[in-house]
C-alpha cells in the first residue's frame, strides 16, 4: 500500500515493520464469524486492495496514545498490548487484541488520536488501512459499515468489563477469576465445556489489571490450579470449569 512511511512504530531493538505479499482474507484460517475480516468474499476483495500486509516482531511498538490516527490496523495473526497512561510507571493495561481485532478504528472514525499504545506480545502480522481510504470502503459497503458499528460495541464491552473487574468484585479471586474468562472470550478458543488461550501476561501484569500484588496473583492462581479450576502448561491456560470461576464474581 502506497504511503506506508507515516506509520509509527516505535521501536529501537528489534527489525523494522516488514512488506509481505498480501495473504487472501478469504483463504485465512484465522478468520471467525463476526470479526471484521469475516465479511463477504467481494467486500473482503475490497478491503485487499485497500492493504498490504506487515510483519511486527515481539516487543515492539505499533502506535502510541496521543499520537495521529492515520491507520486503523487488522490483526491477522499474533497478538498486540492495548496500554493507557501518562507513563511506564503509570500505566493500565486495557486489553490484549488478537487475530480479528481492528485497532485504532474509533480514533479514525473520529479524526481523533489513538487512545491507547499498541504493543506487540508476540510475532505479528497487520492490514494496516490508510483513514481516507477506509472511510471511502466504508462508504462503499452497508455490510463493512455495519461491522464497524458492531466493532466499535465490542469495544464499548470490553470497557465496561474492564471497569466492573476493578469495580464490582470484592475479592482478589474474583478480580482474577473475571480476567481470566475475558482473556479466554477475547483471545481463547472453547474446548469441550471449558476454554483454552496463550498466557501471554506475566504475573505482575495481570497484578496491575486485577490491582493486587505479583505475589497473590501467583499465590490465586495455584489455588485455582489445586481445585482443578485451571491448568497451564507450555505458556496455555485452559479452564476446565468457567462456572466456578464465574461463581466469584
Amino acid at each position: 500500500m502506497a504511503d506506508l512511511e507515516h506509520i509509527s512504530v516505535n521501536h529501537t531493538r528489534h527489525k523494522p515493520l516488514s512488506r509481505q505479499l498480501p495473504v487472501g482474507c478469504a483463504a485465512c484460517s484465522n478468520r471467525r464469524p463476526g470479526w471484521f475480516c469475516s465479511l463477504g468474499s467481494s467486500v473482503l476483495a475490497d478491503l485487499e486492495l485497500a492493504t498490504s500486509t506487515i510483519s511486527l516482531p515481539a516487543q515492539a511498538s505499533l502506535f502510541k496514545q496521543g499520537e495521529d490516527s492515520r491507520c486503523l490496523y487488522l490483526i491477522c495473526s499474533g497478538y498486540i498490548k492495548l496500554t493507557a497512561g501518562s507513563s511506564k510507571e503509570r500505566e493500565m493495561i486495557v486489553r490484549v487484541a488478537g487475530p480479528g481485532s481492528m485497532l485504532g478504528l474509533y480514533a479514525v472514525l473520529s479524526h481523533g488520536v489513538y487512545e491507547v499504545s499498541a504493543e506487540s506480545l508476540t510475532a505479528a502480522q497487520l492490514r494496516p488501512v490508510e483513514r481516507d481510504r477506509f472511510q471511502n470502503f466504508l462508504r462503499a459497503h452497508k455490510e463493512a459499515q455495519m461491522r464497524a458499528v458492531q466493532c466499535i460495541c465490542q469495544e464499548y464491552r470490553f470497557a465496561l468489563q474492564d471497569a466492573c473487574r476493578i469495580a464490582l468484585s470484592e475479592t482478589v479471586a474474583g478480580r482474577l477469576g473475571r480476567l481470566l474468562l475475558e482473556l479466554a472470550h477475547q483471545i481463547g478458543e472453547s474446548v469441550n465445556s471449558g476454554f483454552r488461550f496463550p498466557l501471554l501476561l506475566t504475573h505482575e501484569e495481570m497484578a496491575s489489571m486485577t490491582c493486587t500484588t505479583r505475589e497473590t496473583v501467583t499465590r490465586t492462581l495455584g489455588q485455582f490450579r489445586k481445585d482443578g479450576w485451571i491448568t497451564i502448561e507450555d505458556a496455555i491456560v485452559m479452564i476446565h470449569q468457567p462456572e466456578d470461576l464465574q461463581a466469584l464474581l
